[in-house]
């Protein structure tokens, strides 16, 4: 049975459209089970295989590689719109999403702050958790074959993380986590790490009192639910071979926290899924990257990488269901 996967190709000003169509066509001749629909305007695109399709929205106005265009931030709303009904009714099994510049599409009028957010309220889902995959570039046999990170919080700013977090934001993001892990990665008993908020995870209470008054309380309701919950630990040693080792995620508390570490370990070829959806969908680990635009060097790889997840995930949980 052929896998459906919708590709919005994002900014259209930006690396989106000619990374989307390279890695598809790559991906494609390694793979025979997937057919994949490009979501953009066809001037933007190209293909030469049957299984990769166009699927045409209209652009609000010409492009020029690297100039944002205000007047364009609807269309690329429309493609998102599109793969998200699509990926609802059945017609894709998932989503895969090329970068947007979230700050054009603010000054447009739309609300938006960031692929994870839209999908959420789209697909009315009250929480989603943003997770990092990637293969580290650092080749060890202390290392595990893929690197997990997901956040407790995404994009917000860094004074407003303390207030933001709380006992029942940290118990259904592990929630989450747990099933996730279990029913799109095939993992029996989810093993998951979580760092602290502060210096040396609060230093006992002398450096903040987050851990003391929120995250541990948290974990310890966990456990006794039967969760594989370990911390809170150091952010700052959380990262080591061994934690990576035995971890089948690390959650961090804030943006920076887990994505700085895990970007540096990647480098560039990691894979943003959306937890907690009733709907697959990857991504790249980038941003648009205007200033290469249209030069046709930009790397391909993290949307590649994207892809085979998807694919993955589709696989997994076909074979959860018995089809």
């Amino acid at each position: 049975m052929m896998i459906h996967i919708a590709l919005t190709t994002g900014e259209p000003a930006g690396i989106g459209p000619e990374i989307s169509v390279r890695a598809a066509s790559q991906f494609l001749d390694q793979y025979d089970d997937v057919v994949i629909h490009l979501i953009g305007d066809k001037a933007l695109l190209n293909s030469s295989n049957e299984r990769l399709i166009i699927e045409h929205q209209a652009l609000s106005k010409p492009v020029k590689a690297g100039e944002l265009n205000v007047e364009n931030a609807k269309y690329v709303i429309s493609t998102l719109d599109h793969a998200i009904d699509g990926c609802i009714a059945g017609t894709y099994d998932a989503m895969v999403t090329a970068p947007v510049q979230k700050s054009i599409i603010s000054e447009s009028g739309v609300t938006f702050t960031g692929h994870t957010e839209y999908l959420a309220e789209k697909c009315q889902t009250p929480l989603v958790v943003m997770m990092l995959c990637g293969k580290s570039a650092f080749k060890s046999d202390l290392l595990p074959d893929e690197l997990r990170v997901a956040l407790v919080t995404t994009h917000i700013p860094l004074k407003d993380v303390s207030y933001v977090i709380s006992k029942e934001l940290i118990e259904k993001t592990i929630e989450i986590i747990d099933k996730d892990l279990r029913e799109k990665f095939s993992i029996s008993n989810p093993c998951i790490y979580v760092a602290g908020l502060n210096p040396h995870a609060g230093e006992s209470g002398h450096i903040g009192r987050e851990e003391i008054e929120t995250i541990i309380p948290a974990l310890e309701n966990l456990r006794q639910k039967k969760y594989k919950v370990i911390g809170p630990l150091p952010g700052d040693t959380i990262f080591t071979p061994s934690n990576l080792k035995e971890a089948d995620v690390i959650l961090a508390m804030a943006h920076d926290q887990g994505l700085a570490p895990f970007k540096f370990a990647t480098f560039g070829e990691g894979v943003n899924v959306t937890l907690g959806l009733p709907i697959i969908r990857t991504s790249v680990d980038h941003g648009t990257a205007l200033n290469i635009a249209g030069k046709n060097i930009a790397d391909s790889s993290s949307m590649v990488a994207a892809l085979e997840l998807a694919r993955k995930i589709t696989r997994n949980k076909r074979g959860t269901s018995g089809s």
